[in-house]
């Protein structure tokens, strides 16, 4: 065993050497199945950079828990070998990395034009806010909330038919970088607001009766850098005081709960939690803003991937929320009506025990602030590609979701006073 670890040691250092790429990469799933299985997956990470897809970090691994993780192409087979010794149960969910990453895109020509059914860049993104905003003035507006670290504007969309005191639902999408499916869905929702007013009755009620803030992409920096240089890049882009690693986790950074179950301290951790709470100019400013307007928000979604589930608060503690029956039967529901067009099977509950503990979260935030309304979607997969979903995958997966989406906007809506 312990020739092994030598040369895994030194692969791991060899890796680094080398530029970001995916060839020959390799993601496993393991189930360890008692605390001895546990510390192998731990050892490991400890030796090699091993990058946490599900959970996000080895601190949460646990016994009969569903672990995915990336290893370097050098360091793969040498791994297997480790799991295969351990006796533990794993498979190979993807093979070639740099294969999955290349085959995420439907045609190799990839043009500077919008697509909702492909995924856009941030500078694509950010013309199509200026173009949908223009091209509907009537039901949608466009506003800037904040900058980010690296100076880019973060553009809100206000969507709903002009009215006196509306109140008003908030989404937002793209917190982690490398879940490219998250911002595609906040484009299609904004898209099918537009498109189906005035034909839809249930959008046209909505956006008659409500106001829809929504934020298509939260960590710009973080998206830009998995379209340039790494796709698997997850945090912001900021610089750490004392530390050469860059980026928090910005669904880390929110004062609830900070930095205590399921966030790490350590600046080189993909969770991160930041060196205090709203440290990070992007989630101030969501903040700021979700403060500004708390009087008309009613309620908060924020779109991840992956894992098909539908979650609630709490994250940051096992206690359970004071309105915990109505939220859970709100998600059950909102899990049928998605399941309805594709069968998608959607797992729904608190985050704590759904998943795993993770605090400073916005869901858990938002709820803290009086929103009681609050939601975290994962959408498509469970695993098979992760967060390298195919574009193919776009238009089923956007679908199903605003069903979810309008069943709960509506749910809020009737239950307003």
């Amino acid at each position: 065993m312990w020739a092994l670890w030598v040369l895994v040691g030194a692969a791991a250092v060899s890796a680094h050497l080398q530029d970001l790429a995916f060839e020959g990469q390799k993601v496993f799933r393991v189930i360890p199945q008692n605390d001895e299985q546990v510390e192998v997956i731990n050892s490991l990470a400890s030796k090699i950079e091993v990058d946490f897809w599900q959970p996000d970090s080895v601190t949460l691994v646990r016994p009969k828990m569903q672990v995915d993780f990336r290893v370097e192409a050098d360091i793969s087979f040498e791994v297997e070998d480790l799991l295969k010794e351990s006796g533990m149960e794993y498979r190979v969910l993807i093979d070639n990395l740099q294969a999955a990453v290349d085959a995420q895109f439907d045609s190799k020509a990839r043009t500077t034009s919008h697509s909702y059914e492909k995924y856009n860049n941030w500078e694509t993104i950010a013309a199509w806010t200026a173009d949908i905003a223009d091209q509907n003035p009537d039901l949608v507006t466009r506003s800037v909330i904040g900058e980010t670290y690296e100076g880019r504007p973060m553009y809100i969309l206000k969507m709903g038919k002009s009215g006196p005191n509306k109140k008003a639902i908030f989404m937002d999408c793209g917190f982690h970088a490398r879940e490219w499916i998250s911002p595609a869905f906040c484009q299609w929702f904004v898209k099918e607001a537009v498109e189906t007013y005035g034909k839809d009755a249930v959008m046209t009620t909505l956006l008659d009766s409500l106001d829809f803030y929504v934020l298509p992409v939260v960590n710009i920096d973080g998206y830009v850098y998995t379209w340039t240089k790494d796709r698997m890049w997850r945090k912001t882009r900021s610089k750490n005081a004392g530390s050469f690693c860059l980026g928090t986790d910005p669904n880390r950074n929110f004062n609830a709960g900070w930095c205590t179950l399921g966030a790490s301290r350590s600046p080189c951790d993909s969770t991160y939690c930041g060196s205090a709470p709203e440290s990070e100019k992007e989630t101030k400013a969501l903040a700021d803003f979700i403060r500004e307007h708390l009087s008309t928000i009613k309620a908060y979604l924020t779109i991840h991937s992956y894992s098909q589930l539908l979650l609630f608060p709490y994250s940051y503690t096992y206690q359970l929320p004071s309105n915990y029956e109505e939220l859970n039967s709100i998600a059950r529901e909102a899990s049928k009506q998605l399941a309805s067009l594709y069968q998608t099977k959607y797992t729904y509950g608190p985050g704590a025990t759904t998943i795993y503990p993770a605090a400073g979260g916005s869901d858990d935030w938002a709820y803290d602030q009086g929103i009681k309304y609050s939601f975290t979607f994962e959408l498509r997969d469970t695993g098979r590609y992760g967060f390298i979903l195919p574009e193919s995958q776009i238009k089923p997966t956007c679908e199903e979701t605003l069903l979810a989406v309008k069943y709960i906007a509506n749910y809020v809506l009737e239950h307003l006073y």
